[in-house]
């Protein structure tokens, strides 16, 4: 499937005569598939660990919400063949809903959480040939899970979350990894000048960190808890501080993140427009499909065509010069084995 031309838009100037494919790779090797799942890359494998499911009823029937360790690999000299994923491998606990971060040497599952708690645990994650290797590096200062983050420069940062299963208010935390003296660990910085915020998308570009969209949690006046949808979007830049930027032409929560990159372009692929709130689960018609394109040279947004594929609460990793979105929520309650690819010709 290709993307429209988005030259018109203005989007992608530098590559105005790219080609956007879409390909499926192997399926994800389970019955449901998982939403927020670890995913990254070792070794030139392809790793996809973790996340949660409703393996028997779906969540408006009773169903019970399961987390799992299970880690998968898929390496390139198989993945064009049925079945090619191979068990890789446990996480050290059972885990869904961090963040990812892809560095030289292998790739951070970052926070996460379970039933129970979140988790302020993070992992460096390699292959050795065999099976996925965890090896452990600083804490954050606090459990977080659905948080953003990504690399930039030298650095890994980390915003935002729910530091509680059960939280009624999601977090307004900033904390910087810096690569080349880890042992110092993870150092609180001043946060984003707007709300607290779960489920946004994270990006970088330049040595620029930037924070897309997401949602706050509000408690009314019943005592239930419901989402208020942000727009709004920022860019932190090492030694200047936070900048808000151009809001987004819609609202995109839990969009693949960290944004994938092309043209000098962070792309916010999909997300959650909050459009269907109120919809019964059952009659759900799937999240937004159009790829919402960031320049950070102009600050301007345009839309830069669709994709073939409604997924949500996943990651995006960066594989063999491709985006790979695995697997995700395909509508409330219901999980994809999909895994999806794109490459810039």
């Amino acid at each position: 499937m290709h993307w429209p031309s988005v030259l018109a838009a203005g989007v992608m100037a530098a590559n105005a005569h790219a080609a956007f494919d879409w390909k499926q790779l192997p399926a994800i090797p389970d019955r449901e598939g998982f939403a927020g799942s670890f995913a990254g890359t070792s070794g030139g494998v392809l790793l996809v660990a973790g996340g949660a499911n409703f393996p028997d009823k779906r969540p408006w029937e009773g169903g019970t919400k399961i987390w799992y360790d299970r880690v998968f690999a898929l390496d390139p000299s198989t993945e064009l063949r049925a079945g090619a994923w191979r068990d890789a491998g446990e996480l050290p606990a059972a885990n869904g809903y961090g963040a990812s971060v892809q560095l030289d040497d292998g790739v951070l599952f970052i926070g996460g959480g379970d039933a129970k708690r979140n988790f302020a645990e993070v992992w460096l994650v390699k292959w050795d040939g065999r099976s996925a290797k965890f090896e452990a590096w600083p804490a954050l200062p606090k459990p977080l899970a659905m948080c953003a983050g990504a690399r930039a420069g030298r650095t890994v940062f980390v915003a935002g979350g729910l530091d509680r299963p059960d939280a009624t208010q999601a977090q307004r935390v900033f904390f910087a990894l810096d690569l080349d003296h880890r042992e110092k660990g993870w150092r609180e910085l001043p946060p984003w000048p707007g709300a607290e915020r779960m489920l946004a998308t994270a990006g970088a570009s330049g040595g620029d960190f930037f924070l897309f969209s997401g949602a706050k949690l509000i408690v009314g006046a019943d005592g239930k808890t419901s989402r208020e949808w942000l727009r709004d979007a920022y860019r932190y830049t090492p030694g200047k501080g936070w900048k808000q930027i151009a809001h987004l032409p819609r609202v995109a929560v839990a969009a693949p993140s960290p944004a994938g990159v092309a043209g000098g372009k962070l792309l916010v692929i999909g997300g959650d427009d909050g459009a269907q709130v109120s919809v019964a689960p059952t009659a759900h018609k799937g999240f937004p499909r159009d790829v919402l394109a960031y320049d950070p040279a102009a600050d301007a947004w345009a839309r830069a065509g669709e994709v073939p594929f409604s997924l949500v609460t996943t990651t995006l990793a960066t594989w063999r010069g491709q985006m790979v979105v695995p697997g995700g929520e395909q509508r409330p309650g219901v999980r994809s084995t999909a895994v999806w690819a794109m490459e810039v010709k």
